[in-house]
């Protein structure tokens, strides 16, 4: 099985000593069932994709604590995700990119998101197709 990539996302400007401390919150290979697709098939049944995120996070300097409310929560992203493509049929890939890409925004400390959506079963020699979007808060 081929497995995705998911490039770096740009960092937001430095600050005056031309450096900003990034903290990068991933998931990568999520394998979901989705309602998805333009074709008669397609809207018939529910297909696997694969979803890769990346998230880039500025740091603001205070200490973690050891708590989970101090971080982005990946967790988070991934019960979101799940619930999205169980929510009902979405014709396109992009549709499904853009609404995870939102959700991951939600989250004002988040300055990027990357999203890509691979349809795992489309052609039988591709071992996906789909897209990859970046989307930035602010």
């Amino acid at each position: 099985m081929a497995r995705s990539t998911v490039h770096s996302l740009r960092p937001p400007a430095a600050d005056a000593t031309g450096t900003v401390p990034l903290r990068r919150v991933f998931v990568r290979d999520l394998i979901a069932t989705a309602r998805i697709g333009v074709h008669r098939h397609e809207k018939k049944a529910p297909q696997r994709v694969r979803i890769n995120i990346e998230l880039l996070v500025p740091e603001d300097g205070r200490p973690l604590n050891d708590r989970l409310a101090n971080v982005v929560d990946y967790e988070a992203i991934v019960v979101g995700v799940r619930t999205l493509t169980s929510e009902g049929h979405v014709n396109l890939v992009e549709t499904l990119a853009e609404r995870i890409a939102a959700l991951c925004l939600r989250d004002r400390r988040v300055h990027a998101a990357r999203v890509r959506v691979e349809k795992l079963e489309v052609f039988a020699d591709a071992a996906s197709v789909g897209i990859e979007i970046e989307r930035h808060n602010g």
